[in-house]
């Protein structure tokens, strides 16, 4: 009975309701005459009004946006699954599927649907997602260095990881003398451009060698840990060059960057010796994973982005502020963990993806369209190997490494990946790097990332015999 009673309660409502809004409109309609109102009347079939009405829709900012994502997501996490059935990173494949996207097949093959799919106009939401994915990404990659395990191997680390920038950088150097005159942009100095080359060849791929390491089964060996403090030492110093060069870019001389510098300083100054005490005392407050709520959750993320703003508004760019603030966190391992649990599945599934097809929408490999320009191409990727595979070798096998060993630190090092393509994105964005450079810089970073696992089952294989040190 109730239900009944229920029911037509219901009905008279929405009835009655619906019948005065009906009226209302009915002669509100009459109000319109002499304001000059069209009425629309159309040719087309309550069909075809339908499908014209979802086209428009697809064309509205958001209605494209959420597709774009959809699509980057699809694309990146089935090349990236390709890739590592294949024994690759995952990182080659999400690399490629940008790629594809961009104007390098999608736009070449298929330009309507390149059109449609990702106009000019649409690609500024993009890049500020892009943007904050690798926010957030570098800090998780300042928050997973182990700084005491740095210092516990920081003499042997520091030499072959400073080598493996210095000689790869001068090899830089010395090609944009080279090819500075007929691919360096008109309005960029030879030392903007010549110090970004050097910056591009030196950088090795923290997060891939990580995962890499992990793969291989020697993360818990001495041979890996020597292998990620290299690696963690070589992203700081690159970072800090890469501030610096940006610094130089940006004020235009180097006596103006001499400011941007100093203030960088004062900023990393007051990081160390004010924020990171603070956090630490945070840190000792929350030991355990249920105590770090909401308030601790929004302080870090209030620190990040205030660091990110901070290194952006000085001129050294917001992804140093974030790899700052993720690396002065607190030393809580717990505390760590569950922070980067937090924000890892969005910034790595989510919004990293739609950087690679950001670069990827960059990098048209149909400008190499030239056999001078292939012969640059493998010039890059040569000097690309022979100073951070060759130079970290030596450099390990010069501190005490037998040659199994330093050559598979070599091998390591060698590897680029996505830290590359930061790098790249950066000195696009600046104006330092035409596209058919930062075409050639990708080729080589995909080149010398795949080749990280051929060479280390080539290794394996010469030094069958020998063991590696524990």
């Amino acid at each position: 009975m109730k239900r009944l009673k229920n029911i037509f309660f219901y009905l008279v409502i929405i009835g009655t309701f619906s019948a005065l809004i009906y009226w209302i409109i009915l002669f509100g309609a009459k109000l319109e005459v002499g304001r000059g109102v069209m009425s629309k009347l159309s040719t087309m079939t309550p069909l075809q009004e339908f499908f014209n009405s979802i086209k428009e829709n697809l064309h509205h900012s958001v209605a494209l946006l959420i597709l774009q994502i959809v699509i980057i997501i699809i694309a990146a996490r089935s090349f990236g699954w390709i890739f590592k059935k294949m024994g690759q990173p995952s990182v080659i494949g999400e690399i490629l599927a940008g790629i594809v996207l961009g104007p390098s097949l999608l736009g070449l093959y298929f330009p309507e649907v390149s059109s449609f799919l990702f106009p000019a106009k649409s690609l500024g939401n993009l890049q500020v997602l892009s943007q904050i994915g690798l926010i957030l990404f570098m800090f998780i990659i300042g928050m997973e260095l182990n700084l005491k395990a740095l210092q516990s191997k920081a003499h042997d680390a520091i030499v072959i990881s400073h080598a493996s920038i210095i000689i790869p950088f001068s090899l830089g150097v010395g090609l944009a003398y080279f090819i500075y005159q007929g691919h360096a942009p008109e309005h960029i100095s030879f030392s903007s451009f010549s110090l970004f080359m050097g910056i591009a060849l030196s950088i090795t791929a923290f997060p891939v060698l990580a995962r890499i390491i992990q793969e291989q089964g020697i993360h818990k060996t001495k041979l890996g840990a020597i292998v990620i403090t290299c690696a963690a030492a070589d992203d700081i110093t690159a970072w800090c060059l890469l501030a610096a060069v940006i610094a130089i870019v940006k004020a235009g001389s180097v006596v103006s960057a001499l400011y941007t510098i100093l203030f960088a300083l004062i900023y990393v100054l007051f990081m160390l010796k004010l924020v990171r005490p603070f956090l630490r005392k945070i840190g000792q407050v929350y030991q355990t994973e249920k105590q770090v709520g909401q308030s601790v959750v929004v302080l870090f993320f209030i620190v990040l982005l205030l660091s990110a703003f901070v290194t952006e508004a000085i001129g050294i760019h917001a992804l140093f502020g974030a790899f700052m603030a993720g690396a002065i966190m607190p030393e809580n391992l717990n505390l760590r963990r569950t922070f980067i649990g937090k924000i890892e599945d969005v910034a790595l599934v989510l919004l990293l993806p739609i950087f690679f097809v950001i670069s990827g929408l960059r990098t048209e490999i149909g400008l190499i369209n030239d056999p001078a320009l292939w012969e640059i191409t493998g010039l890059i990727v040569l000097l690309a190997i022979v100073g951070k595979f060759v130079g970290s070798a030596l450099a390990a096998k010069f501190v005490g490494q037998n040659w199994k060993d330093s050559l598979t630190i070599g091998a390591l090092m060698n590897t680029r990946g996505l830290m590359e393509l930061v790098a790249l994105n950066i000195g696009y964005e600046l104006g330092v790097l035409k596209a058919e450079v930062f075409a050639m810089m990708v080729i080589m970073a995909l080149v010398t990332t795949f080749m990280t696992g051929i060479l280390l089952k080539l290794i394996n294989r010469i030094f069958k015999g020998e063991v590696a040190t524990e």
